[in-house]
């Protein structure tokens, strides 16, 4: 199977013959530079702005990819002011130690909200066990909807973790229910960590109401012993750098390379009454040493809740393999149910895996890329949805998502033309650019040619074609 970084390296030779091609028919006329990007006075933050970053994503510390064309915004300590989020949106804002961050939602009395926070510290910093990301979503008289909170745990390295929160409909219920504002608060806990800001990636999803009601009591009897090895023997394929490029898989044993202090991205497609099954190798290595909770690998749902989690696998040199436990069935009801493996197994869509690799381990073993296998299997026959009032968006696995899975897309890759082609348009379009400023040049320098040409003392006819200094 083909590396994400292979298609691209594929790409450049074809736009760099097309800049050539330009560069021989315009002779490679110099660009006059871009003009210096507009500075905001010291100090002023804008409560909104475009992430123009790079390709469109913008790039976090510890090399997080963030998702394309993410807005920034500023969260407020308070209500008063709290900046909207938007449906379907996605934001960038960063979190010091203890802060709580505000932002406002506008909700109707018919959909199912969602939203999560991704935390990204910086490379080198220090987390401690109890550092933590909470996530609540509250109504007009501070009362939790709901609320989640991912810890480091004993894995103490710095790595991206997420927590969501959520308002469901429920008619069983009576708080947050009603249509109006609601306010989502992000904070900050623990005493271990640094100081520095942690930057943050924050989404809003909401999912419809299903048709007509349904079951509301999870499956108490299901399938929960582990599949055999995926047949076929392992495959090669390099994961992302955040969930936006998170890359796509199939079920299989697929390789990859991870660095120490390095965290890495997947997403499998899981459709209604499917189960996923995953689980990490980490390959031996030469020289001696041993890591406490060196290999953090979790599993998140569609909107960024935690799944499962396997963070105490220590290392030694010799290979180690950690599973997850065995997810539930993909149901709707799920949902109802107290349990969080339940709970947060309630829709269909793609489900992500991050792998991380302690830093100690370079201190240990060297640093350098480890051999990293992942093994996913997904078990059952596709069964009907919930019959959803509406579209029903990230809750739903196409057979486009299939084919981006199959050919181990991203989510910004699935939705953007082949890169290829994005790198010839663009080569096309400079390439353009540089023939008509070509073109110019060589017919003004003809017309002065033949005007000297022609006048007194000329020195000659006029030539015709292109300037004999070409």
């Amino acid at each position: 199977m083909r590396r994400r970084g292979a298609r691209a390296g594929r790409a450049m030779p074809v736009a760099s013959a097309v800049l050539a091609a330009g560069c021989l028919t315009a002779g490679c006329l110099t660009a006059a530079p871009p003009a210096q990007a507009w500075a905001a006075p010291a100090g002023a933050v804008p409560s909104r702005v475009a992430d123009a970053g790079g390709d469109g994503a913008g790039s976090g510390a510890a090399g997080y990819a963030f998702a394309d064309g993410i807005e920034r915004i500023r969260g407020t300590a308070t209500t008063t002011g709290a900046p909207a989020l938007d449906e379907d949106g996605t934001y960038r804002d960063a979190i010091k130690k203890g802060a709580r961050l505000t932002y406002r939602l506008d909700l109707d009395a018919r959909t199912n909200a969602y939203v999560s926070a991704v935390a990204v510290p910086g490379p080198g910093s220090k987390v401690g066990t109890f550092d933590s990301l909470k996530v609540s979503l509250q109504d007009r008289n501070g009362y939790d909807c709901s609320s989640n909170e991912s810890r480091f745990g004993s894995a103490e390295f710095p790595r991206p973790i997420a927590a969501y929160a959520h308002r469901t409909m429920d008619r069983s219920r009576s708080s947050c229910q009603e249509a109006g504002r609601y306010y989502v608060v992000v904070e900050r806990r623990g005493e271990g960590a640094a100081p520095d800001a942690w930057d943050l990636e924050i989404r809003h999803r909401l999912e419809p109401r299903p048709k007509a009601e349904g079951p509301t009591a999870a499956p108490e009897n299901w399938p929960s012993a582990s599949p055999p090895a995926p047949a076929g023997g392992p495959r090669e394929r390099a994961g992302g750098a955040g969930f936006a490029d998170a890359t796509g898989l199939t079920e299989g044993e697929w390789t990859d390379r991870i660095e120490p202090g390095q965290s890495r991205f997947y997403r499998v497609p899981v459709d209604w009454g499917q189960q996923l099954f995953a689980g990490a190798d980490l390959a031996s290595s030469s020289g001696g040493g041993f890591v406490v909770s060196a290999l953090d690998v979790t599993l998140f749902n569609p909107v960024q809740g935690v799944v499962d989690g396997s963070h105490s696998l220590s290392y030694d040199g010799k290979q180690k393999s950690a599973d997850l436990e065995p997810m539930p069935p993909v149901k709707y009801e799920n949902r109802f149910d107290s349990s969080a493996r339940f709970t947060n197994t309630r829709f269909a869509g793609w489900y992500y895996l991050r792998v991380s690799l302690s830093p100690r381990v370079a201190e240990e073993f060297g640093r350098k890329p480890y051999g990293l296998t992942l093994r996913i299997n997904v078990e059952g026959a596709p069964q009907a949805g919930p019959g959803y009032a509406g579209p029903a968006g990230i809750f739903d696995v196409t057979d486009a998502d299939q084919d981006a899975a199959a050919d181990g897309r991203s989510g910004t890759e699935a939705a953007a033309p082949d890169g290829t082609m994005r790198l010839v348009a663009a080569a096309g379009i400079g390439t353009g650019t540089v023939l008509v400023l070509g073109l110019g040049v060589w017919t003004l320098l003809a017309r002065r040619r033949a005007a000297r040409a022609e006048a007194p003392g000329g020195g000659g006819p006029a030539h015709h074609g292109a300037p004999t200094a070409w």
